[in-house]
């Protein structure tokens, strides 16, 4: 193996010595990579071989080609390229294909291999690269999209590209993206093949060619993919997808009129297909004989117009296709329509309108979901429109009674519009809801009657909110009540609220936290109420949290009224109480807090 690495090091030193001759290196420098590079050839020519290894040792080469690019820039020197860049670059591919033939299933290292080549190798290297890599990968669409992308855009090879193409539909003859992008490919080719004829005939040249013909020059291959594709994919998903990607190549107005009436012929009982021509409506322009708008109202109104001639699709649509997913479709470009700034009250009124109109419509067929419920109710808040919001709220809760998310836009809605019948609709929405889903609900009305009510009314929330929740759930209010308290009464509501829930398990780490932050933030701090709070939080948690003991510890070292002389004791007491890694995790902070890292 010496052998092998010293005859590898040998080759490295013509670019090395063009390196430091032309002063891009120094010779300090020199003996460095030299260094470098043999333990790197150390490691990938051992007996056991890592992927690692190889990643590091191109990644070293790639920091040294763009070491000298930098080089050669500041001092303005751009010969010796053949001798020094390319060796560099010949070596990191044979490092590359020696990885790739081992890790042949590792697409990154694949990739990465792509990557570099871009930017360092020819582009015939790249070419059989990407032929490697899908001889092994050919069950990945994507990488095959990615080769025929590049053979298109870098190599301008569209023959390439083609076939590229038509190998991967062999091995994947379903797959909607491939037809997708090679319908995309033939319309580019022929788009590129326009601009040479135009090219040609500007500068009076008659060239005969025979992909020159009209057929060609109309999109007819990007025709044959079209009707190959959509007889092997159903669905008018795809069929959109096409007739999105013929839109934008100008040239072919009779294609994306061919796919438009296929699309309505053959796709008429899909909500899709609907939704599609309905939204067309606002790119049709205004009739060749009529005044284009000038003015910010004209304009409105024009706009206002098209979004008519929508909504009437749409209308149509539900009639022939009266399904929640067609219903789904329509609310929506309401709703999109509805939340698009405009200037114009006039707009913005008939949007507010044609939404409305459409959820009633919905509400009563019962076919709109709840999460159309609840996007509608906070489109219409962040507008302000309580009224129009407060009718869906209501909707929304007759239909889904069991769902805490409607019944709490509902109460916002209500708390928003300063309602007096707030207190009574809380105690609505538990009647009808299942316990453990009410803690929002719970925790809204505690935060409403807060701002709203007096600090009775408050705490008598919380009181039955506590009777209410139970288990896991109860942690949180209690956490919520005693911030309360602290926040209402100060230090002596907050200790009354605590005593009154110091025995109500389960609790949190924070409850007895949050108890301890209030007592040291008094005036007349209280070192015995400090000590029952953790020794408190140590009765519920001192087996499992390493923390409370070291901050225990920690109170009685540095506060003013603090005995260090206990800390002994609290040491060991935590030694006994700690289990598995909670005891090792406290052996490392103490020995870390006694050396004076903490």
């Amino acid at each position: 193996m010496a052998e092998i690495i010293q005859e590898r090091i040998e080759d490295r030193l013509p670019e090395l010595e063009q390196l430091e001759r032309i002063g891009l290196f120094s010779h300090a420098e020199i003996k460095a990579i030299i260094k470098k590079a043999s333990d790197l050839e150390y490691k990938i020519q051992r007996r056991t071989l890592f992927k690692e290894d190889f990643i590091n040792y191109v990644q070293y080469e790639i920091n040294l080609l763009e070491l000298i690019q930098r080089r050669r820039t500041r001092i303005g020197y751009s010969f010796k390229k053949d001798e020094i860049e390319n060796s560099i670059v010949h070596r990191v591919q044979g490092v590359f294909q020696r990885a790739s033939a081992k890790w042949k299933d590792d697409v990154q290292l694949w990739l990465s291999y792509v990557v570099f080549c871009k930017k360092w190798a020819t582009k015939t290297q790249l070419s059989k690269v990407f032929s490697a890599m899908l001889a092994i990968h050919s069950n990945k669409p994507a990488l095959w999209i990615m080769a025929a992308k590049w053979e298109m855009e870098d190599r301008l090879s569209s023959e390439s590209a083609r076939q590229l193409f038509l190998r991967a539909l062999r091995f994947h003859p379903e797959c909607a993206k491939l037809y997708k992008e090679y319908f995309r490919m033939e319309l580019m080719h022929a788009e590129k093949l326009r601009k040479e004829k135009e090219e040609f005939e500007k500068a009076s040249m008659d060239v005969e060619h025979p992909d020159y013909s009209e057929e060609i020059l109309k999109g007819e291959l990007a025709r044959i993919i079209y009707k190959n594709s959509v007889s092997i994919i159903k669905g008018a998903e795809f069929h959109v997808s096409l007739l999105s990607v013929a839109q934008l190549f100008d040239f072919a107005k009779d294609l994306q009129k061919e796919i438009y009436d296929d699309l309505q012929t053959l796709h008429t009982d899909d909500p899709l297909t609907w939704d599609y021509v309905a939204r067309r409506e606002l790119e049709i322009e205004s009739q060749t004989g009529e005044e284009q708008p000038t003015t910010k109202q004209a304009k409105a109104v024009e706009v206002g117009r098209k979004e008519e001639r929508c909504c009437a699709v749409y209308e149509e649509a539900v009639k022939t296709l009266p399904t929640e997913a067609m219903w789904k479709c329509y609310i929506t470009f309401c709703l999109e329509r509805f939340t698009k700034k405009s200037n114009s009250g006039f707009l913005r009124g008939k949007r507010l309108e044609r939404t409305m109109t459409s959820f009633r419509k919905a509400h009563e067929l019962k076919l709109l979901s709840e999460c159309q419920y609840k996007q509608l109710i906070v489109s219409l808040l962040c507008y302000k429109f309580l009224r129009e919001a407060l009718e869906v709220a209501v909707a929304g809760t007759e239909l889904f009674r069991d769902s805490g998310t409607m019944w709490q836009l509902k109460l916002r809605v209500l708390i928003e519009s300063k309602s007096p019948d707030i207190a009574m609709l809380f105690e609505e929405a538990f009647v009808h809801l299942k316990p453990q889903v009410c803690l929002p609900l719970w925790i809204s009305w505690a935060e409403w009657s807060e701002g709203a009510k007096s600090q009775e009314d408050t705490e008598a929330v919380f009181k039955k909110a506590l009777l209410a929740v139970i288990g896991a759930d109860s942690v949180t209010l209690k956490n919520k009540y005693l911030d309360w308290a602290y926040r209402s009464g100060g230090y002596r509501k907050a200790r009354a609220v605590f005593k009154s829930l110091q025995e109500s398990r389960p609790f949190s780490v924070d409850f007895f936290r949050k108890m301890i932050q209030f007592e040291k933030e008094q005036e007349s701090c209280n070192m015995a109420n400090i000590r029952e709070y953790y020794e408190r939080a140590l009765r519920e948690f001192g087996s499992t949290d390493s923390d409370i003991w070291m901050d225990y510890m920690k109170e009685e070292l540095t506060h003013p009224l603090g005995r260090p002389e206990n800390c002994g004791r609290i040491y060991w007491r935590a030694m006994k109480m700690l289990q598995g890694e909670s005891a090792e995790a406290f052996v490392a902070k103490h020995a870390m807090h006694q050396t004076g890292h903490l």
